[in-house]
């Protein structure tokens, strides 16, 4: 709206200044002198305050309505004097008109709108960029296994569509089939490729590397983790934040001291016997140049910047307040639960016989496991694959209920399972082995061992593993001056061996559901400003209850709607990003604020005229010159938070 009335509006302006005789006086300049030349000034005059000015005298009438005067108020107030003035003088009235005045005023008040429209629209460009990943069309196989291309809105739960190399895909499903890597940085931030497998879950806006998927939907439209994004991205934005709130309340009273001093500078100069022309146009410049235009924009800009650079680094923010406190934080608890640790066993050490490497022993066991469903195989297998070990075929496989299993691996039949295998065959594993499993019991850990006949092999501690991002994450929180803190109801033997090794400060073990929250409190009494992090059920009442409550985004739905931020990638270091964005965010919020209240603490006396005898005086042209440039240093630097370091 704004770029087409500037345009039409600063064609208009360019006939006025031209038939202006203060303009051709200045720049010795006569224009065309024809029947009714006379009327060109203000004939374009009114055009342009009816066209150019509508948006504001519309804008002014609803915050009035609002009762909540603010820019849109004082513009039209400001434009409205000079054009009832300039009419007046047109009609007879003793004085200079101010038609030149007015329209240049109206065409850069739009052009400064104008700039400020695209500064708020590129902030939420992640919105539209968003929505853009989907794409308009999909490969949906049919009841005979034929495929037939449909539109995406034609897609239902249960349907199986065909993913090609280098294709989006259009919903969120399950892979049924093939394998590829799929590139989900536009969702979740995390830049490398993302593995998938039969079994895998795959998000609707994410694109297929090289290989070929075979996907049923689980997720459309609405319903699909883009989707959610999209809403959460559009609500923070759109939240009212305190500082947002601080920024409104000081617009409204600026617009009261503008009018106060407009109707002072009125005062004054007709008491000291200015003309009333002069005195009209010092009126307009204090109007113009107070408008809270950069002071209206200093918050909600950043907000819009930050929300979506948030998004586009896996930090969705659910309400505005949580990433606003996020800044003062000093105590930061996690869950352990899938949130530091992966939430699956894996092997976390191996201590195996003289003869044998252990990573031969973590080979053979993952082998004489892969055909088991036992969580300690998953957990065998998963770790031989995380060390790239080639695990070879089984043979003569055997279940022993309460016991472990059997198999048969490069001829050598060999058994796994813990110490009631042991206790079963009567097989005393050596004084090395014995020890190291002692000391696996000790940390928590189980002790899981590989037997072949009477011999013991290794021994394998098994439990849940550390993210290996967990490390970092607790170190960056230190480095901010920040106490990390773990909750679990895990035993305390485990929960002080995951602390140890993470470095964490305080450790609350052996704590039920409904207990977390009353830990929360605990800390909060120590005069604390605490951050809850945690993906389960029973994580919900503690998010709440904490200051800021950040959901691990692969947890549960309820979690999550319980959480001032989701962490879309569950990577506990975007703990330390959420500080930093959040510092960064305030950061700019304040030097916005305090340029804005600056600019016009030595604008509005300067446009008031108190330099005139020193014959300094500004116009209003000039006046609104800088207070557009006002707005597009407050909007240039709140554009400078991209650059932040997360």
């Amino acid at each position: 709206m704004f770029r087409s009335r500037f345009w039409v509006t600063l064609v208009l302006t360019i006939p006025t200044l031209i038939w202006s005789e203060q303009v051709q006086a200045w720049i010795g300049f006569s224009a065309p002198a024809f029947s009714g030349s006379f009327w060109m000034a203000p004939a374009f005059g009114v055009v342009v305050y009816l066209y150019g000015g509508w948006p504001f005298l519309i804008g002014a009438y609803r915050e009035l309505t609002d009762r909540l005067p603010g820019m849109m108020t004082l513009i039209a107030l400001a434009i409205s004097v000079a054009f009832v003035y300039s009419i007046a003088v047109t009609l007879g009235y003793p004085g200079h008109p101010l038609w030149w005045e007015l329209a240049t005023l109206v065409t850069i008040m739009l052009l400064g709108h104008w700039i400020e429209m695209r500064s708020i629209y590129q902030a939420q460009g992640a919105l539209k960029e968003l929505a853009k990943l989907l794409p308009d069309t999909a490969v949906r196989f049919t009841n005979d296994g034929q495929t037939e291309e449909v539109t995406v809105d034609k897609l239902h739960s249960g349907d199986v569509v065909l993913v090609r190399p280098g294709a989006s895909v259009p919903a969120d499903g399950s892979v049924k089939r093939g394998s590829s890597s799929v590139n989900e940085s536009m969702i979740t931030g995390e830049s490398n490729l993302v593995e998938k497998h039969e079994g895998d879950e795959v998000i609707a806006g994410t694109v297929n590397g090289d290989g070929s998927l075979h996907v049923e939907i689980i997720g459309t439209g609405e319903n699909t983790a883009l989707a959610g994004i999209m809403r959460l991205v559009e609500q923070a934005q759109t939240s009212r934040s305190r500082a947002q709130a601080l920024a409104d309340r000081a617009a409204f009273y600026l617009t009261i001291a503008a009018v106060a001093a407009g109707a002072l500078t009125v005062g004054i100069w007709l008491a000291l016997g200015a003309e009333l022309d002069f005195t009209i146009s010092r009126l307009v410049t204090v109007l113009v140049i107070a408008c809270p235009h950069a002071l209206g924009l200093a918050v909600p800009l950043v907000i819009a910047i930050s929300t979506t650079l948030g998004a586009q680094n896996g930090l969705l923010v659910r309400d505005r307040r949580g990433l606003e406190e996020a800044r003062g934080l000093n105590a930061v608890v996690f869950d352990k639960t899938g949130t530091l640790t992966l939430g699956e066993h894996r092997v976390l050490e191996t201590v195996s016989a003289t003869d044998i490497a252990q990573h031969e022993a973590l080979r053979l066991a993952a082998a004489v496991e892969q055909d088991s469903e036992h969580p300690i195989a998953r957990a065998l297998l998963k770790s031989a694959g995380d060390r790239g070990l080639e695990i070879p075929a089984a043979t003569e496989f055997r279940a022993m209920p309460g016991h472990g299993v059997e198999a048969v691996v490069d001829d050598r039949r060999l058994q796994i399972g813990g110490p009631a295998l042991l206790s079963r065959g009567n097989i005393q594993p050596d004084a090395e082995l014995t020890q190291a499993a002692e000391h696996f019991g000790s940390r928590g850990q189980a002790a899981i061992y590989l037997v072949e006949g009477a011999r013991t092999l290794a021994v394998f501690a098994v439990a849940d593993a550390i993210r290996p991002e967990s490390y970092e994450a607790v170190k960056r929180l230190h480095d901010d001056g920040i106490e990390v803190a773990m909750l679990t109801g895990d035993s305390r033997a485990v929960a002080d061996t995951v602390a140890a090794q993470l470095g964490i400060d305080t450790v609350f073990a052996q704590v039920l559901p409904e207990q977390k929250a009353a830990k929360i409190e605990e800390l909060q009494a120590q005069g604390k400003r605490v951050a809850m992090v945690g993906d389960g059920v029973n994580d919900a009442p503690a998010l709440v209850t904490a200051d800021i409550g950040i959901a691990i985004g692969a947890g549960t739905d309820v979690a999550v709607e319980a959480g001032d931020v989701v962490l879309v990638r569950s990577d506990p270091r975007d703990i330390a990003r959420i500080v930093a964005l959040s510092r960064a965010s305030y950061r700019k919020m304040l030097q916005n604020l305090w340029w804005a209240a600056g600019y016009n603490i030595f604008a509005i006396p300067l446009a008031a005229g108190v330099l005139a005898w020193a014959g300094i005086l500004l116009a209003p042209a000039m006046g609104a010159v800088l207070m557009s440039a006002s707005t597009v240093i407050v909007a240039i630097n709140a554009q400078l938070l991209r650059r932040a370091s997360l």
